[in-house]
Formats: structure tokens, C-alpha cells, sequence
């Protein structure tokens, strides 16, 4: 991986609406290469482990912003999941940023986290494996230059980390695709002539998976396939000073790429993941008992509103961020118009928010009035 200066970074990057990982923070990768040299690391891999490590959960002096929230030993443990013989797989709650940290892996890991499979109930074994160029096909029948290599064609040959969003979405039989894969690194390709029908997977070749325990549609993995991944738990966010300090640097870090010269400010930041927190947990900082939402209220989510909200105020009301932009956000991107997370919403604001002194309590109180004027 080259080294680049901060300008052609920024360059390459500017004009996209969400650059990979390995472009984003091409500066930090490069530095923390320059220093791993003659440090050990697996075959096949950009950075050792422990810079792997550094890159994800960062390293204040080495100028490595945080990336992910989480305990160091989890994240120890996908980590050394990635160079042994099977796979990895990110199972949790939606919003727990799963997606987000196999990214980031395998940009620390691969230099490239683009090798993306989206599995879903229409997931084919071409948009896994490879497809044909059908013109050449015809014309010279099957052939190297005829074959269309799809992202876990490319890991293998290449030698890179391949990662497959919400795989257990896809049908029992494309999900089983992957056996002969992850326990022999071979693919097979029977179409091709014998001296070129098997692909051997490079030194630097793993999966990723991720999974959602909470979304419907999911289906069952064979108990096959579930012994050739390890599995690891993403957790929710459990300190609201962690939550909040992830909360402020994203949404800065977004409306920054934006183009926008506001910021959310703290007092708000502040209400926004402590709603989002207590409401996830159905339980208040005073210890009081709510009814659960059916609607997740991710970090993620929480991160969106404030991003929306900060938007809203930019282009609508002279860049003040008020709690009525919050409220209304909070209705459109977190509870999905869903009745009865309304009404418990409403609930939320009688008998938790009004009880609370401050004056950015107050306010988000008295813009309750949002949730039936929307």
C-alpha cells in the first residue's frame, strides 16, 4: 500500500459520497505500515495483528483515530479469527456497526474492502462465485477471458478478505455455497478446460459474514457451515460517555464531507443518545421500567438523526440546531412511522423527559408537540 499525502487523499476522496475505508483513512494505513515493518504477520496480510488493532480501535500516539467501539479482547478475537482456517462471523442486533467493523478489517487486513457480497432472498451463486462475458462465450466458448470473476473469485486469487452482508438472508442452498470454499480454499469452475478448472486460494483469502439476530426473513445455517466460521457477538454500546463521544465525532465527520459548516451541538448530542439509549433498553438512567420499542434504536440510527437534524437546521432555520429537529427526524428515521412506537414515544416524554431539570430537557420536552404535528 503506497504512501499518500494528506491532499491526495483528500482528492481522491472528496467527490465521493462515501468512500472504503482504505481510501478514507489511506494516510493512517500508510503510517501504520511504515512502522510494522519486521513486526510478524500472517501470510498474505498488509498489516501485522497488533496494527490491525491500532487501526480499528486507535492509538493516541500514533495520531490512529478510534474507529469502532468495543472491548479490546473482542475485537483481539476477530482478529485472530481471520488468520486461522475458517471464517468470520459478525452476528448482532441491527445498528451495531457488524458491517462497518468487517469493513474496516478488511481494509487494515486486505487493503481493500470493496470484495462486498449483499446477500438477500435473490442472492445468486453468479453474484457470489463469477458469471460469463455471454458475447465471448458465444464467440470462443468457455475461457479465461470469457469468465466474469465476482467478488469471492477475486479474494481468492487476489488474496484478499471477502465480506458477505447479512449472508444468512440468502437461501440455505446459496448459503451452502461456501462449504467447499472455506474447508478446502478450492473453486471449482467445470466449465473451463481441466488444466484451469480449479482455483486455489492465495495466502490473505478469508470470509467475513455478518448477520442480523432481529431482522425477519432470516434463514437457519446449516450446522455445516456454521462449523467453518467463527462466530463473535457485536454488543450494543453500554457507556453513554463511549456513545456519545462516537455519536459527536461521526455526525461532525459527516456534515464535515457535506459541506456543511455546522456542528451538532453537545447539549443536543447529549439528549439524543441518552433518548436512544434508554429507549433501546427500556429502561431510564433513573432506573425506571418503559415498554420496549420494536423499532431498534441503534447508535446507528442515532447517528442518522443527528446527522438529519443538523441538515434540517443548516438548510431550514440558519444552522441552529433546535429539539424540535431532532423530534422530527427521530420520527422518520428511527421509529419508521410505526404507531405503536409512537405511542410509546409519547409515553417516553410524560413520564421520563418531563421530570428532567435543564434547559435542553425542557426544550426537548416542549417540542413533544412535534410527534402529532408532523
Amino acid at each position: 500500500m503506497p504512501k499518500r499525502t494528506a491532499t491526495e487523499s483528500d482528492n481522491k476522496t472528496k467527490n465521493l459520497q462515501r468512500p472504503p475505508a482504505e481510501q478514507l483513512y489511506a494516510d493512517e494505513l500508510a503510517v501504520l505500515q511504515e512502522r510494522d515493518k519486521g513486526a510478524p504477520k500472517p501470510p498474505g496480510w498488509f498489516l501485522s495483528p497488533r496494527a490491525v488493532l491500532d487501526f480499528v480501535l486507535g492509538d493516541a500516539k500514533g495520531n490512529i483515530e478510534p474507529k469502532f467501539v468495543g472491548r479490546r479482547s473482542f475485537v483481539e478475537c476477530c482478529i485472530v479469527a481471520l488468520a486461522t482456517n475458517r471464517g468470520l462471523m459478525l452476528i448482532g442486533d441491527p445498528g451495531t456497526a457488524k458491517s462497518y467493523l468487517s469493513e474496516l478489517l478488511a481494509a487494515a487486513i486486505s487493503g481493500d474492502s470493496t470484495l462486498t457480497i449483499q446477500g438477500s432472498a435473490g442472492t445468486t451463486e453468479d453474484q457470489i462465485r463469477y458469471s460469463w462475458n455471454y458475447a465471448l462465450l458465444l464467440s470462443e466458448g468457455p475461457s479465461e477471458r470469457a469468465l466474469v470473476a465476482a467478488p469471492l473469485h477475486k479474494g481468492m486469487s487476489e488474496g484478499k478478505l471477502v465480506r458477505f452482508e447479512e449472508l444468512s438472508r440468502c437461501p440455505i442452498e446459496i448459503q451452502d455455497s461456501l462449504l467447499s470454499v472455506l474447508s478446502d480454499r478450492v473453486l471449482h469452475i467445470p466449465e473451463l478446460k481441466s488444466e484451469n478448472n480449479v482455483l486455489f486460494a492465495r495466502q490473505g483469502f478469508n470470509i467475513i459474514a455478518t448477520s442480523n439476530t432481529r431482522d425477519r426473513g432470516v434463514n437457519e445455517m446449516s450446522a455445516a457451515l456454521k462449523r467453518r466460521f467463527n462466530f463473535e457477538t457485536v454488543q450494543p454500546i453500554l457507556n453513554l460517555k463511549e456513545e456519545f463521544a462516537l455519536v459527536q465525532r461521526e455526525t461532525e465527520k459527516m456534515l464535515k464531507r457535506a459541506g456543511v459548516s455546522i456542528i451538532l451541538p453537545p447539549d443536543k448530542t447529549e439528549v439524543l443518545v441518552t433518548v436512544f439509549h434508554e429507549l433501546r433498553n427500556a429502561e431510564s438512567c433513573e432506573g425506571k421500567s418503559m415498554e420496549p420499542l420494536n423499532t431498534v434504536m441503534s447508535t446507528a440510527e442515532a447517528i442518522s438523526v443527528g446527522y438529519a437534524a443538523a441538515m434540517h437546521a443548516f438548510y431550514y432555520d440558519d444552522g441552529i440546531v433546535r429539539a424540535e429537529h431532532l423530534v422530527t427526524n427521530m420520527l422518520g428515521s428511527a421509529l419508521k412511522d410505526s404507531n405503536d412506537d409512537v405511542k410509546k414515544l409519547r409515553h417516553y416524554f410524560e413520564h421520563v423527559v418531563a421530570n428532567r431539570t435543564g434547559s435542553h430537557w425542557k426544550e426537548f420536552y416542549a417540542a413533544r408537540r412535534c410527534i402529532d404535528g408532523r
